[in-house]
C-alpha cells in the first residue's frame, strides 16, 4: 500500500472560529493506480490532496506513506519527500516568469540530492512531454497547453513515485486539455501513480477509479468500467 489514510481530520482555526474541512477520511491508494478525486467547490478535495501531498498536516488521524507513519516525519523529511518522491501539477502552472522553459524544469533539481546532469535531465523530461524543441523559449513565449506540459516535465524531473495533478486542464482549451490528459495516462501506463483532483467528470473518466468527496467526507469510491473510460485520442478526434 503506497498511501493509507486512517480517520484523517483537518480543521482550520480562523481567530477562534473552527472550520471542519475533512471529517474522518479513510482512503487507500496502491502504487500504480490512477485515481481521480472529485467534488464540488468547498467539498474538501483540494485539502485532501494537500494532505496526501504533504503540503499540509492533518489535525488528527494517521497517514501512512509507503508503509511509514508520517507523524514521525520532521520538516526536513517532508521537504525531501515533496522534492524527490512526489510531483505536483497545478491549474495555474506556477512557472517562473521571464525564465527559460528548461530553467523552470531544472528548478526542483537545485533542491535535490542530484548534483550533476541537471540540464540533461530537464531536457529528457521536456522531450517526454513533447517539448524538446522549446527548451530555450521563455515561459511567456509559449501557449497555455505548453506551459502545463512544462509543469508536468518539472514535476517529473526528479523521477517521483507519485504525481499529483490539481485541476490540470482547468485553464486549457479542449485540445490542450486532451494532450495533457494523454500525457498523464501514458505516465500511469509506465507505472507512475497519478492522483488527479477535478470537478469535471469528463476529466475524471480518464482515471481508473473515482473517489467522490462532499462536505469533507468520502461519499463514494468506485472503479471506472473500461467501457466508460475516456481516452484523450477520442476527445481530440
Amino acid at each position: 500500500m503506497l498511501i493509507d489514510l486512517k480517520d484523517i481530520v483537518k480543521d482550520y482555526d480562523n481567530g477562534g472560529i473552527i472550520t471542519h474541512v475533512l471529517k474522518g477520511v479513510n482512503l487507500s491508494i496502491d502504487e500504480g493506480e490512477f485515481v481521480a478525486i472529485m467534488g464540488p467547490s468547498g467539498s474538501g478535495k483540494s485539502t485532501l490532496m494537500h494532505t496526501i501531498g504533504f503540503l499540509d498536516r492533518p489535525t488528527s488521524g494517521e497517514y501512512f506513506f509507503d508503509g511509514q507513519n508520517t507523524k514521525d516525519f520532521d520538516d526536513d523529511d517532508l521537504a525531501h519527500i515533496r522534492n524527490e518522491r512526489i510531483g505536483f501539477v497545478f491549474q495555474s502552472f506556477n512557472l517562473l516568469p521571464r525564465t527559460t522553459v528548461i530553467d523552470n524544469v531544472m528548478l526542483p533539481l537545485l533542491y535535490s540530492n542530484i548534483k550533476t546532469g541537471h540540464r540533461h535531465k530537464a531536457k529528457v523530461a521536456l522531450e517526454a512531454v513533447g517539448l524538446g524543441d522549446r527548451i530555450d523559449f521563455m515561459s511567456n513565449q509559449i501557449s497555455g497547453g505548453q506551459k502545463q506540459r512544462v509543469a508536468i516535465a518539472r514535476a517529473l524531473v526528479c523521477n517521483p513515485k507519485v504525481l499529483f495533478a490539481d485541476e490540470p486542464t482547468g485553464n486549457l482549451d479542449s485540445k490542450s486539455g486532451s494532450t495533457v490528459m494523454s500525457i498523464l495516462e501514458q505516465l500511469n501506463k509506465e507505472g507512475r501513480t497519478v492522483i488527479l483532483v477535478t470537478h469535471d467528470m469528463n476529466v475524471a473518466l480518464h482515471a481508473h477509479r473515482i473517489v467522490t468527496i462532499k462536505d469533507g467526507e468520502i461519499i463514494s469510491d468506485k472503479k471506472v468500467d473500461a467501457k466508460d473510460r475516456i481516452h484523450s485520442k477520442i476527445i481530440s478526434d
